[in-house]
């Protein structure tokens, strides 16, 4: 057979835009789904250089004594600095890019159609030009502060200062291909995330069963 290059769907949004519920309904439908934030807690799982780089360039007080990143703490401190928010994605990107690297290339020789990259920063980190669609997730800010609290326990202040370091919706839906729009019910969501995956299919040719 001959192969065939896969084609790599983005899949983006902010925090608790509803991104990851489209991802997992696209995985039940046998989309491979590759998840950044999975990746980025596997570079910095104990042992791994990503993990050591934090340490040294944040302070060793950011590893718990079990050896793990204290990821709630390291995120509450850099969230407050646009400059420390740099320096962290500058350590664990290279390293997240090179699993979606071998992942790409795991599909490839599947012989996969396409694959779906599911992050939140596509567009701050210059990702979408690699991208052979992209669709993005967005809803009304308020909404997501209101949903990350309800859903992560996360403090109000602390969710605000995230979306402040992520793209806002307008530069999001200039940018994107595809558009899922989140300010209605999951009933409605799931809808639409059915849609634009069997539009995905009909674009770039079905999913192999099992």
């Amino acid at each position: 057979m001959e192969r065939r290059t896969t084609a790599v769907i983005g899949l983006t949004g902010g925090i608790a835009s509803g991104k990851s519920t489209v991802a997992a309904r696209w995985r039940a439908r046998g989309a491979r789904v590759i998840d950044a934030d999975e990746l980025a807690r596997e570079v910095v799982a104990p042992g791994e250089p990503a993990l050591e780089a934090i340490a040294r360039a944040f302070g060793p007080e950011f590893v718990r004594p079990d050896g793990n990143l204290d990821r709630k703490r390291l995120g509450a401190w850099v969230f407050a600095e646009p400059a420390a928010v740099a320096r962290l994605n500058a350590i664990t990107h290279p390293a997240i890019l090179a699993r979606v690297g071998a992942a790409l290339a795991t599909a490839q020789r599947d012989n996969m159609p396409w694959i779906v990259y599911e992050a939140a920063l596509v567009i701050e980190n210059e990702l979408a030009p690699g991208l052979s669609t992209l669709v993005t997730v967005v809803c009304e800010p308020e909404l997501q502060v209101s949903r990350a609290v309800a859903r992560d326990g996360l403090d109000e202040t602390l969710v605000r200062q995230r979306l402040e370091n992520q793209t806002d919706n307008a530069t999001r839906l200039a940018r994107a291909d595809l558009v899922i729009h989140n300010d209605g019910s999951l009933e409605a969501l799931l809808s639409e995330a059915d849609r634009i995956f069997d539009g995905l299919i009909g674009k770039w040719g079905p999913l192999p069963e099992g």
